[in-house]
C-alpha cells in the first residue's frame, strides 16, 4: 500500500514537530530524523480514524452515577461458538446519546481504565495524544445508534412506579457483534462520549469460547512445482501436535510454531505489535500431504480428538509444472472488512466483495491456485486482526493453492533490514506472516521463491528486501529466470509488490532505483508479465522498458488487445493492488498507460502452452472491465 498525499501535509507536520518540542523527552527517547519523518509519513499510510487511536484518549469520570445501568449479551450459544453473531443490549440510559458506544475487548483482563503515561509511545500510528486509554486496543465497535431505535428511546422501560405512575423510565439499545473465536476470552464495555472524550459507563462479564483449542482456518499452499505435494497450514489454542488425515485414509502429524511479543520489531518508540496492539496468536499448525496426483481432488479434515476437529472439506491439487493449462486468479492489497457494523483498526472496503467473488469462482471449480501478492491482511501489530483475515479467506483458501507475497505491511519497519524504514508493519517485520503462509522459501526472512503450475513459471519476489545488482534476492533472480526451461513453461510471469510503473502519484508508489535495478533482468530473460499491488487501482501498461513502449498490443479476431511475444521487446506491466484498499484515483498517465480502472476486482487468467488470456473482473458486478493476451505469434 502506498502513502496518500494530502493538502494539508506540510501544516500536520509543522504541528507534529511543534508538539515534539513540548513533550519532556529523557536522553533514551530523543527521536532520530527517520523516525519522525516516518511518524509523519505513517499518518498518510494508515487512515488516521477516531477510533483508531481510540486508546490514545484520555479516559474521564462519566459525570452521573446511574443504578439501573446495565450490558448484557445473548448468544445463541453458551460458551461461545466458533463463529457467530451476538446482540449487546445496553439498558437503563436515561439520555440516549449519538456519542454512546460499545467496544469488544479480548483479553478480557485488559485494563480499562487507565495506564501509565507515555506520551511517545504511539508517535508510529500518527497520533500525538499524552495518555492511553486503553492498555489493550479493542477489537471493533460500534455506536449504539446502529440501532435505530435507541435515540428515539423507542423501547422505554419503567425503572420506578409511584402507584401506577411511571416517576423513572429508562432506554436500551441492541447491536449485534460477529464474533469469532480468537481464543482468549472477551467482554463488551459501554463508553459514552464518542470515540474522542470517552468514559466507562458499565461491562459486561467475561465470556469464554467452547473451545479455545479447536484448530481453525485452515488453508492450502504448493510447496514445489510437481504438485504431488500441498501444505495446510491451521491454528489452535493447543501447542499438542494434531492430525491430518486425507485422501485414503492417510494421516500426517503437524508441526507446530508461534511467536512472541519478543519477536516483534521496535525502536525507540514501542510497536504496536510489541505493546498496545498484541494478541497471543496461538499455535500455528503445519503439514504437507504427499503421494498426490497434479489436478486432483482430495477430502481432509484437520485436528485430533482432544482438541476437536474441523469439518471435511475439499481441497484440488495445481497442475504440475509443464502440463498444458493453468487457471489462476491474481490480486493484491485484499486485507479485510468486518462483517458487522463495527469499526476496527483498519478497515479495507472492498474485501469482501472480492473474497465473494472470487469463492465463487473457486466453488465453480475453475480456478487451480490464487497469487496474493502483498499486503495480506493489514493488521499492521494489531495481530487479532491477522484471524478474522484467516477467518475471511478460508472459504476460497481452503480448496485451491493460496500462494503469496510480501508486501510493506507485512515487512517493513525502522532499522529492522527492510528497504524501506517506514514503519508500515507496526512491527510485525515479516513475523506474523511467514508464520501463517509459509512458502516454499529458501530461509526466514528471504521471502522470495519460483513455482511451476502448468505452462507458467512464476518468479515472486521480495521488493521489501535489498533488490540492487549484489544482493542476495538479485542473484536468486537472475539464477531463477535463467533456469527456465520455455519449453516446459513457455511464459514467465514476475510478481512482487511494489510496481515500476503507476500514473497514481504519490510517496513511494515507485521507486526509481528498484526499476533501474530490476527491469534489465525482465528483459534479459524475456519475461511475458509483470504483476505488481501497491497503488489501489488496476492498470495495463504497453510492451514497456525504462518509460518507452518499445512493443504495442494488436487487436485480435475478437477486438482483444494481443501481445505478440514471439518477436519479444519487453514485457508488459499491470498493477493488480485494487482487491480491498480504498481505492486510487489516477493523475496524469503516462505514455506506458493503456488502461486505468479504478474499481474493487481481481485478475482471472487461463494460461495454455499457445496463449495467456487475461481478464480484470469487476467483484462487484462480476463484470469483465478488461481483456487482454498473451501469445507467441497465433492470431
Amino acid at each position: 500500500m502506498k502513502p496518500s498525499t494530502s493538502s494539508s501535509s506540510s501544516s500536520v507536520l509543522n504541528s507534529f514537530l511543534v508538539l515534539l518540542a513540548f513533550i519532556p523527552f529523557s536522553s533514551s527517547y530523543l527521536l532520530p530524523p527517520s523516525i519522525i519523518g516516518s511518524t509523519f509519513e505513517h499518518q498518510n499510510h494508515t487512515a488516521i480514524s477516531s477510533f483508531r487511536v481510540v486508546n490514545r484518549r484520555n479516559l474521564i469520570q462519566c459525570p452521573d452515577a446511574n443504578p439501573y445501568l446495565q450490558i448484557n449479551v445473548s448468544s445463541k450459544n453458551s460458551p461461545l461458538s466458533d463463529d457467530e453473531y451476538v446482540n449487546v443490549t445496553v439498558s437503563g440510559v436515561f439520555h440516549p446519546s449519538d456519542g454512546d458506544w460499545v467496544a469488544m475487548l479480548s483479553p478480557s483482563d485488559s485494563n480499562v481504565k487507565s495506564c501509565p503515561s507515555k506520551k511517545i509511545q504511539y508517535v508510529q500510528t500518527g497520533d500525538t495524544s499524552k495518555l492511553p486509554l486503553l492498555c489493550h486496543y479493542p477489537v471493533k465497535a460500534q455506536y449504539v445508534s446502529n440501532d435505530p431505535n435507541y435515540l428515539k428511546c423507542n423501547k422505554p422501560e419503567c425503572k420506578k412506579y409511584n402507584n401506577t405512575v411511571c416517576e423513572v423510565a429508562t432506554c436500551s439499545g441492541t447491536v449485534s457483534f460477529h464474533v469469532i473465536n480468537i481464543r482468549t476470552d472477551i467482554e463488551f464495555v459501554f463508553f459514552a462520549g464518542g470515540f474522542e472524550t470517552p468514559c466507562i459507563l458499565t461491562r459486561s462479564v467475561p465470556m469464554k469460547f467452547s473451545n479455545p483449542n479447536q484448530p481453525l482456518h485452515g488453508h492450502v499452499s504448493s510447496t514445489d512445482s510437481t504438485a504431488t505435494s500441498m501444505r495446510l497450514t491451521w491454528v489452535s489454542g493447543s501447542e499438542e501436535p494434531q492430525e491430518v488425515q486425507y485422501g485414503d485414509g492417510k494421516t500426517l502429524t503437524s508441526t507446530i510454531t508461534t511467536f512472541s511479543q519478543d519477536d516483534m520489531c521496535t525502536s525507540a518508540l514501542p510497536s504496536p505489535a510489541k505493546d498496545f496492539g498484541w494478541h497471543d496468536p496461538g499455535f500455528i499448525h503445519s503439514a504437507v500431504t504427499t503421494g498426490l496426483r497434479p489436478s486432483t481432488a482430495y477430502s481432509y479434515r484437520y485436528g485430533s480428538d482432544s482438541t476437536g476437529w474441523s469439518d471435511k472439506i475439499q481441497f484440488r491439487t495445481p497442475p504440475a509444472g509443464g502440463s498444458a493449462e493453468l487457471r489462476f486468479l491474481a490480486f493484491g492489497d485484499m486485507g479485510k472488512a468486518p462483517l458487522d457494523p463495527s469499526a476496527e483498526h483498519y478497515i479495507q472496503p472492498g474485501s469482501l466483495s472480492v473474497i465473494k467473488a472470487m469463492t465463487d469462482e473457486v466453488e465453480s471449480g475453475n480456478v487451480d491456485s490464487i497469487f496474493h501478492i502483498g499486503d495480506i491482511s493489514y493488521a499492521t501489530g494489531f495481530l487479532v486482526e491477522w484471524d478474522f483475515f484467516l477467518h475471511l479467506i478460508s472459504p476460497l483458501a481452503s480448496q485451491v493453492s493460496y500462494m503469496t507475497a510480501i508486501g510493506n505491511h507485512e515487512r517493513d519497519y525502522i532499522n529492522s533490514g527492510s528497504v524501506y524504514i517506514t514503519p508500515d508493519s507496526g512491527g510485525e517485520c515479516g513475523v506474523a506472516y511467514e508464520t501463517y503462509f509459509p512458502m516454499p522459501t529458501s530461509a526466514k526472512d528471504k521471502p522470495w521463491y519460483s513455482i511451476e503450475q502448468g505452462p507458467v513459471h512464476f518468479t515472486v519476489i521480495s521488493t521489501e528486501h535489498d533488490w540492487t545488482e549484489n544482493s542476495e534476492q538479485y542473484k536468486w533472480m537472475d539464477q531463477d529466470m535463467s533456469s527456465v526451461d520455455r519449453s516446459k513453461t513457455p511464459w514467465l510471469i514476475f510478481a512482487g509488490h511494489r510496481p515500476m510503473y503507476s500514473s497514481t502519484d504519490g510517496l513511494f508508489s515507485t521507486d526509481d532505483k528498484f526499476t533501474k535495478a530490476v527491469e534489465p533482468l525482465l528483459v534479459q530473460y524475456k519475461v511475458d508479465m509483470v504483476l505488481f499491488g501497491h497503488v489501489h487501482n488496476y492498470e495495463r501498461t504497453c510492451s514497456v522498458y525504462e518509460s518507452n513502449c518499445l512493443a504495442m498490443p494488436s487487436k485480435d479476431r475478437n477486438g482483444i488487445d494481443t501481445y505478440d511475444h514471439s518477436n519479444f521487446s519487453a514485457p508488459m506491466q499491470a498493477v493488480i493492488g485494487m482487491a480491498g484498499f480504498s481505492l486510487d484515483n489516477f493523475s496524469q498517465p503516462g505514455s506506458w498507460s493503456l488502461e486505468r480502472i479504478s474499481e474493487f476486482g481481481y485478475l482471472r487468467g487461463h494460461a495454455t502452452m499457445e496463449d495467456i488470456n487475461l481478464e480484470f473482473v469487476n467483484s462487484n458486478t462480476r463484470q469483465v472491465q478488461d481483456s487482454f493476451r498473451i501469445t507467441k505469434g497465433q492470431k
